[in-house]
């Protein structure tokens, strides 16, 4: 099984058993969601110029989630209004961006263009915020997916 179709079975193993305990490093739901966002935008603009272009996808993602991407920015930065006030919450959410963005500037770890492509379409077509927290949890560890439900790598 390659890595997308041990991606793809865990997506719905994670659906069909929500209350599994999160696989990813403990982030808030909503630092999550805004990691995730963040790391196809990132890899989205990289792939821009090939074959595996998924822009579009990444649109129809964001279209498609911006109720939930919207709360969980908003609830991010009520989290961090509480622990560093209005202007180190500003500072705290700019360095939590430009982290991420340069942990991925240089592309996903494991995940080639054509496979964040695929991934992405799937988010776009997934309907609430369980998919997407499942997928964060496996897409943004940095050693690859540890997917104990398909058997690991």
């Amino acid at each position: 099984m390659n890595t997308m179709q041990r991606i793809a079975a865990g997506f719905a193993a994670l659906s069909l058993a929500s209350a599994m305990p999160a696989v990813a490093a403990d982030y808030s739901s909503a630092e999550k969601l805004r990691r995730l966002d963040i790391m196809l935008m990132v890899t989205g603009l990289r792939c821009r110029t090939g074959v595996d272009n998924f822009q579009a996808d990444f649109q129809a993602f964001e279209a498609g989630h911006l109720a939930e991407l919207n709360g969980a920015a908003r609830a991010l930065r009520a989290d961090l209004v509480a622990e560093f006030g209005q202007r180190g919450a500003d500072r705290e959410l700019d360095r939590i961006s430009t982290t991420i963005a340069n942990q991925y500037g240089g592309g996903h770890p494991w995940l080639g263009c054509h496979d964040l492509k695929q991934v992405t379409r799937m988010l776009a077509d997934a309907r609430g915020s369980e998919p997407l927290l499942a997928a964060a949890d496996e897409l943004l560890q940095g050693d690859g997916p540890q997917l104990a439900y398909a058997g690991g790598r």
